[in-house]
């Protein structure tokens, strides 16, 4: 009798134990992240062994930014399985993002790392873009003295054009750019334009023209044959905050922030208080200071944020 019960109370706890696992699972895929990892965590306590666990709370960790937690719960992994690449993948990650917050003779400690993990799971998987995307921007990136490498970049820039033609070009294209040689790299975004036309093509290119290069004039015919293709709301607000902050196509970049603010919707990403600041600043621009007050005032109204009130500072005194 007593087995009878002894075994019934541990089918009802690995039941219980599995139910934590399916909600928790089912809560994090929904995004309600804060309320799938106490339900994960009990799992955990009852399977330690439980990979797919280990990875969704390692997973957890890096949304909140604790890179120590997730290079713990991503080094188990890797203990558990060696051969498994997206593991290295997501450990150098996590090394990676904390050599960032750290002080730079402690980063270059973790570099060692962060090369060996991201090298073994390109190694591992042939066919893995983002280790390879991952390695191109670490050897770029790194100072020479301590194996920074641009060509060593582009070898692996060459791995990604062969898995993927676009990505390999836009890698080529953050190389040229990187390297400080923006006609290779807008050679290279075009091209990716041509092949692919994304919305990611079309914004390296935007943003190289933007920031760059300082060519206001070719972001906004960029973003323009962008919105032709894409049909985006947001594409609007790009070139009225590019029109804004150069003081270019005043009467184009009030058109497209009021469309943008007829259409906004949640998805569009920027609020609307923004495209207000950016009406303010092209009103500003055109000497209209009722107008501009006005604008000011609705982004004021909506959030109180210190650019807003610098704006106004500087149309007040106009």
């Amino acid at each position: 009798m007593r087995f009878i019960v002894f075994t019934f109370c541990m089918v009802i706890s690995v039941s219980v134990a599995q139910n934590n696992f399916e909600q928790g699972k089912s809560l994090f895929m929904d995004g309600k992240y804060e309320n799938a990892e106490p339900l994960l965590k009990d799992h955990l306590s009852n399977n330690p062994e439980d990979l797919k666990t280990i990875e969704y709370l390692g997973d957890l960790a890096c949304r909140r930014k604790d890179w120590d937690t997730a290079m713990e719960y991503y080094k188990k992994l890797v203990k558990a399985q060696e051969n498994n690449a997206e593991y290295h993948y997501k450990y150098g990650g996590a090394v990676g993002m904390k050599a960032l917050e750290v002080n730079k003779l402690r980063a270059m400690g973790l570099i060692g790392d962060i090369k060996r993990s991201f090298k073994k799971a390109a190694e591992l998987d042939s066919n893995h873009i983002e280790v390879r995307w991952a390695l191109v921007e670490l050897y770029m990136q790194l100072p020479a003295i301590i194996g920074g490498s641009e060509k060593t970049a582009m070898i692996y820039a060459n791995e990604l054009q062969e898995l993927s033609n676009i990505d390999g070009l836009l890698a080529k294209g953050y190389l040229a750019e990187y390297s400080n040689r923006p006609i290779d790299a807008e050679y290279y975004y075009k091209k990716a334009i041509q092949v692919g036309g994304s919305i990611t093509c079309y914004q390296k290119l935007t943003d190289l023209y933007e920031n760059k290069t300082k060519q206001p004039d070719k972001a906004i015919q960029n973003i323009e044959e962008a919105q032709g293709k894409h049909k985006r709301n947001n594409l609007h607000y790009q070139i009225g905050k590019i029109c804004a902050k150069y003081n270019v196509q005043l009467e184009k970049g009030i058109q497209c922030l009021n469309t943008y603010i007829t259409n906004h919707t949640s998805e569009d990403g920027v609020p609307k208080s923004w495209a207000y600041f950016r009406l303010a600043q092209l009103y500003k621009h055109k000497g209209d200071k009722g107008n501009a007050l006005q604008y000011i005032d609705l982004a004021l109204a909506q959030v109180q944020l210190k650019p807003f009130k610098t704006e106004k500072e500087h149309i007040l005194n106009m």
